[in-house]
């Protein structure tokens, strides 16, 4: 009988230490679940916010890069303007400069405009002073000075170039411009809007008109292309 009782006694204990060693590993495993679950969720957290970090410094160097980009785009505006300014300038100076040249009758001139003929009216003998039908000095000043105001860009006399300095005198039958002889008929020719350059000296009273009452006979070409060399130069040709 108590071999039986010490039986029974020695199953239970050893039932008793298995069902403790599941127990105890029962809690071991619960514990390290709960701590590698820990460790994880806090490893997750480091990486978002490790991400987060890494997003918002993104954000704020983008945000420098467009400062940067905006104060470079402001800096190539200025200059694009100041180059535009200066090309203006220069462009301004050249226009100036080629006008002044041709004013001064420095370079050649090419384009539409007008030629004007004066012609000694023929002289009726016993009438008035014969000097009353031939082309003076006054007539052809009459005509440039017209053609100038009128927006003439140059001119010439009998292929002699007009210039700011130009002087016309009479010396006898003939006329000395700028030192230089010439007989008549004389020939004015212009560079300018043909059709304003005629209409000015075709008004009625005008230019034209007095001439033809001091015996002067006048005609006026309008022409398409004249040519008119630089000053102390050979004429050129004109259609």
């Amino acid at each position: 009988m108590r071999v039986v009782m010490k039986s029974r006694y020695v199953i239970f204990t050893f039932v008793l230490l298995i069902t403790g060693f599941l127990i105890a590993l029962s809690f071991q495993l619960d514990a390290d679940f709960g701590k590698n679950s820990f460790v994880e969720q806090d490893s997750q957290w480091q990486t978002e916010d490790d991400l987060r970090n890494d997003v918002l410094l993104e954000q704020e160097t983008t945000r420098e890069l467009t400062e940067q980009l905006r104060e470079i785009q402001s800096e190539i505006k200025q200059i694009e303007e100041t180059v535009s300014d200066q090309e203006q300038l220069y462009f301004n100076l050249v226009e100036d400069m080629d006008k002044l040249r041709m004013v001064t009758g420095e370079i050649g001139v090419k384009g539409e405009g007008i030629l004007v003929t004066l012609t000694d009216a023929e002289y009726i003998p016993g009438e008035d002073n014969p000097n009353s039908y031939i082309v003076h000095e006054q007539h052809i000043q009459q005509v440039v000075d017209e053609l100038l105001v009128s927006g003439a860009e140059a001119l010439a006399i009998n292929g002699h170039r007009v210039t700011h300095r130009t002087y016309i005198q009479c010396i006898g039958p003939v006329i000395e411009i700028d030192g230089e002889i010439a007989f008549a008929p004389f020939e004015v020719k212009a560079i300018g809007d043909r059709d304003t350059l005629d209409e000015a000296l075709n008004l009625t009273g005008g230019v034209k008109d007095q001439l033809v009452n001091e015996n002067i006979q006048v005609r006026i070409e309008k022409k398409t292309d004249i040519q008119i060399d630089p000053y102390f130069s050979e004429s050129g040709e004109d259609t």
